[in-house]
């Protein structure tokens, strides 16, 4: 290993080293670094937490990151039609908007006026690893971590150099390629770009609209370039940058409506860390740009009956880590800063709104091990400008009660911050300001229980959250007029089981899922959520053929909830789907892969009026030098 690796690796292989000299890297030496902004092994965690690897994306064949996160125990995924159409994630029954996606450790920027992060327009071929915390993180990361969080990494801390190219049903098609090297002994160089592109199908074919009649397809250009340097023992420091442009096609479901989407967004990140001994600190400083553009394909993009929300990230983040005694711990400041403009056109003339927000937030978090006993706490504190200060915090206990097995108990809250449009309102839409509309809170409980019992690895948590002053939205019937406000309180519980073992040469991965998630004023049953799901994933190796198998079960759920315009909630039947990867290794280079989706053609709608898109087939090869 040369110089620069050893002092980038020195601090992580320092944390763990404590948590082996007492047992907690026995199971899982992985190290992850979201759960407390600390690397640690992914043993001694005491929240639910998965980790996907670059590995298992190409074993999976990921299209995208939807595609991952489907996967992944307490995901449920509701979407307009296939790849690149609009989605929502629903992590243990929480809204889409209360799951915080970072990149990189940082923010992704939401400039919609939902406060859904559209990660599913992140392209998958930068995606080097996915760290996904389950459980309130607010008081570690401060507003959205009320359902968990998900950090999307993309640097490649490997030598390695890929092609890649592919095509598939609906006119898909894929390339890719990406340099990782060392230009020196202190300096490493990573270079990567990407296109993706479907023809699509007609995602919503009962649309009364002509222009609606068309197959929705997607395009996503992509650029990843970064730079790291040791400058000595102590000092290293980086930068990169990444961009993508996506364009979807999508339905409007009326004439005249909105039907294309243009999205652009460029990130720059630089930093700089200082490594010596038990003690670590950086420095990060980002900045995003973000534009989405919506218009009538007919009119094209600059036409008047388009809207444009361009948006300004900036961010500042100091973290400090140090081990102590048997454990570690981490306190830093974050800073952000929001800058949103709205354009567009609600009835005559066009409209703009412009917006800014600064936020401060403070934190501290610490894990320490005394014997079988491992405790943990996080305090933060937010400054916002708009609504104030606000404060969570969380606690947790597990005890190694019998050698292999652990008992944790935890509880924690956490807060979503209003988007800037639910805040002030968006005159494009006809949306009112107020001024008056406070954070939603969450408090949250789990109780979980895990070991290693002969050949299988398993885990069972059961969780309760509470969610009050949750965001809602209203409008006259006749005047279409509304605004968002703070009315209703949900209550999410549920059990999550999750087990992983090997017979002979098969590796099988199990989870099962139960949630009951009320609105509290009536009982009723939150939209788009199963009651009951069900994945079951088997890796195997035959004759140097590496097949992936997954099958998916979800439950009966609603499309909505009633309101002034519903008042009966739609049924969605349940649904199982059933996924095949295989890959084979031509030379120790070349690597051929192929897929099918939904392999038995199964018919289901995860939103209602927009349809699946049926069996699906994918082949391509990689090669790295």
């Amino acid at each position: 290993m040369n110089k620069s690796k050893t002092t980038l690796c020195a601090f992580s292989a320092t944390a763990l080293s404590l948590w082996a000299a007492y047992g907690y890297a026995q199971d899982d030496d992985t190290q992850i670094v979201t759960a407390n902004r600390f690397a640690q092994p992914v043993s001694s965690v005491l929240a639910s937490t998965s980790v996907v690897t670059r590995e298992e994306i190409d074993q999976w064949q990921s299209k995208n990151l939807l595609e991952v996160l489907r996967r992944l125990p307490g995901v449920d995924v509701a979407q307009n039609g296939g790849i690149g159409q609009s989605a929502s994630m629903y992590v243990r029954g929480s809204e889409a908007r209360h799951t915080l996606i970072l990149v990189d450790g940082v923010p992704f920027a939401k400039p919609g006026i939902t406060g859904v992060a559209d990660f599913n327009q992140i392209p998958v071929s930068i995606i080097q690893r996915v760290e996904f915390i389950r459980g309130p993180r607010s008081a570690v990361y401060g507003a959205d971590a009320i359902g968990g969080v998900v950090n999307v990494i993309t640097q490649n801390p490997n030598n390695q150099n890929t092609l890649t190219a592919g095509f598939g049903s609906k006119g898909y098609q894929e390339y890719s390629g990406s340099v990782n090297q060392n230009v020196t002994d202190q300096t490493r160089l990573t270079i990567a770009g990407s296109y993706q592109a479907t023809n699509g199908y007609n995602v919503q074919p009962d649309s009364t609209s002509p222009v609606d009649r068309d197959r929705d397809g997607w395009r996503n250009k992509a650029f990843w370039a970064g730079v790291d340097h040791q400058f000595n023992e102590e000092f290293s420091g980086f930068f990169r940058g990444y961009g993508y442009a996506a364009n979807s096609d999508y339905d409007a479901g009326y004439a005249g409506g909105q039907d294309e989407q243009q999205i652009y967004n460029h990130s720059f990140d630089t930093g700089l860390r200082f490594n010596k001994d038990d003690y670590s600190s950086q420095l990060i400083a980002s900045y995003q740009k973000y534009k989405i553009y919506n218009y009538v394909s007919t009119d094209g993009r600059y036409a008047d009956s388009n809207s444009l929300d361009d948006m300004e990230q900036r961010n500042l983040q100091w973290g400090n880590t140090l081990a102590i005694a048997h454990g570690m711990v981490s306190a830093g400041l974050d800073w952000q800063q929001q800058k949103l403009t709205s354009v567009g056109q609600y009835l005559t003339p066009r409209d703009q709104d412009s917006y800014k927000q600064d936020n401060t937030g403070a934190y501290l978090t610490a894990q320490q091990q005394f014997g079988t006993v491992t405790l943990e706490g996080s305090a933060r504190g937010d400054d916002n400008e708009d609504f104030g200060r606000h404060g969570t915090w969380q606690t947790a206990a597990g005890w190694e009660f019998i050698p292999g097995y652990k008992a944790s108990l935890s509880y924690g809250t956490g807060f979503q911050a209003p988007t800037l449009g639910q805040l002030y309102g968006l005159k494009r839409y006809g949306i009112s300001s107020n001024p008056d509309l406070a954070p939603e809170k969450s408090k949250q409980w789990e109780a979980a229980l895990e070991g290693l019992t002969g050949p299988v690895n398993w885990r069972v948590a059961a969780y309760h959250n509470k969610v009050s002053n949750l965001i809602t939205y209203a409008s006259d019937p006749v005047t279409f007029e509304g605004g968002y406000y703070n009315e209703k309180a949900v209550t999410l519980k549920g059990i999550e089981a999750t087990a992983d073992f090997d017979t002979s040469f098969i590796h099988h991965q199990i989870t099962l899922g139960y949630l009951d998630a009320r609105r509290d004023s009536d009982g009723e049953t939150l939209a788009r959520r199963a009651r009951e799901q069900a994945k079951y994933q088997l890796g195997l190796t035959v004759y140097d053929f590496d097949i992936d198998v997954i099958y998916q079960y979800y439950g009966k759920r609603y499309d909505n909830n009633t309101n002034e315009y519903s008042s009966v909630q739609r049924r969605l039947p349940s649904y199982s789907t059933v996924d095949l990867a295989v890959s084979y290794p031509v030379t120790s280079q070349l690597t051929v892969r192929g897929r099918i989706a939904n392999l038995f053609d199964k018919d289901y709608e995860t939103a209602y009026g927009y349809p699946t898109p049926g069996t699906e087939y994918y082949l391509s090869a990689s090669y790295s030098f």
